[in-house]
């Protein structure tokens, strides 16, 4: 597994996944899956710069309650094996450095497709995302997942991260119970 930039040329394999109802996005889902694909048909060159968006130059972003908040910096890459698109993962920082904003759980957000789980993705990608983390000039990362995702806290675990609290993402994201686990960078 590879860490690739999102480019054209392989955009068709990101799409054949939303196409077979794998979504990045683990909290909308399969609403989030339709608006990528209808961003990618109206104008894919403008989707794939905001996978690339450090200045946080674009569009808001809509939480799981349809509000809509400012965009932080960020950037994505796709999980890419020898079989094509595995997954995706991303960062998020504030521009300061500082705190997150309330409405963002995280720092890290990763999902891989249902084909390709249990093999070590995730955790290869979560590894060599903490480099670009650094890269960044973060000294921590926060990452959030639910209490019964047990893969997902294995990958967190095996990456170096603590388990700081169990906690209400709130209204925003439906009133649902999280962890959030903490990894030091420095």
């Amino acid at each position: 597994m590879k860490l690739l930039h999102p480019t054209a040329e392989l955009l068709p394999g990101y799409v054949a996944a939303l196409q077979r109802g794998w979504s990045a996005d683990n909290l909308r889902g399969a609403a989030a899956a339709q608006e990528d694909l209808q961003r990618i048909a109206t104008d894919p060159a403008a989707f794939l710069a905001r996978m690339h968006d450090i200045e946080a130059a674009g569009p808001p972003v809509t939480l799981p309650s349809g509000v809509q908040v400012a965009r932080i910096p960020g950037f994505t890459r796709w999980m890419w094996t020898d079989e094509g698109f595995a997954g995706s993962i991303n960062l998020r920082w504030p521009k300061d450095l500082g705190a997150l904003p309330p409405h963002v759980l995280g720092h890290i957000g990763y999902a891989v497709v249902p084909w390709q789980q249990g093999r070590g993705h995730a955790k290869a990608a979560l590894a060599e995302l903490l480099d670009l983390a650094r890269e960044q000039g973060l000294s921590h990362v926060l990452l959030t997942t639910d209490p019964d995702n047990i893969a997902s806290q294995r990958v967190m675990l095996a990456n170096g991260a603590v388990l700081m609290e169990p906690f209400n993402r709130g209204p925003n994201y439906g009133d649902t119970p999280a962890l959030r686990y903490r990894i030091e960078l420095v």
